[in-house]
């Protein structure tokens, strides 16, 4: 038997679900229950958990940041971020420093892909890169 893809999630994914933003809520809904129920291993950046607690707590409580993200860790491995991370990082081509970030913490976690909406800002692919609704629909072929 194959072993399961390690998959790193990128936040917009988990936003999708949380805030049920439409029309994204039911893949990326899909791609997090399949980490979920164990059909990949799913994992997401440590940056990602920070900024995320810090948006939960927005329109939330602590508490609720605090339940959520120990909920979202059940099944969501955390990649760290380190300084050669941030490092390397700074030296890729990308608009977006934090999408670099992600990419470069995805290559050092040895992850098969990255999952994300805005596949369009991971230029150049170090890894394969996928929307969620592509990525799930792969999952089922």
């Amino acid at each position: 038997m194959a072993s399961k893809p390690r998959v790193l999630i990128d936040l917009n994914i988990i936003l999708d679900v949380l805030q049920k933003r439409e029309p994204f809520f039911e893949s990326s809904r899909q791609l997090l229950s399949a980490a979920e129920t164990g059909v990949i291993h799913g994992f997401v950046a440590a940056h990602s958990i920070t900024t995320l607690f810090y948006l939960i707590k927005k329109d939330k409580t602590v508490a609720d940041a605090r339940a959520i993200i120990t909920s979202l860790l059940q099944f969501l491995e955390v990649v760290p971020v380190q300084q050669n991370t941030i490092e390397q990082a700074l030296n890729l081509d990308f608009r977006d420093f934090e999408d670099a970030v992600q990419m470069i913490s995805a290559v050092q976690a040895k992850m098969d892909y990255l999952v994300t909406r805005n596949t369009k800002d991971y230029q150049p692919e170090m890894l394969p890169v996928f929307d969620p609704v592509d990525f799930v629909a792969s999952l089922n072929t």
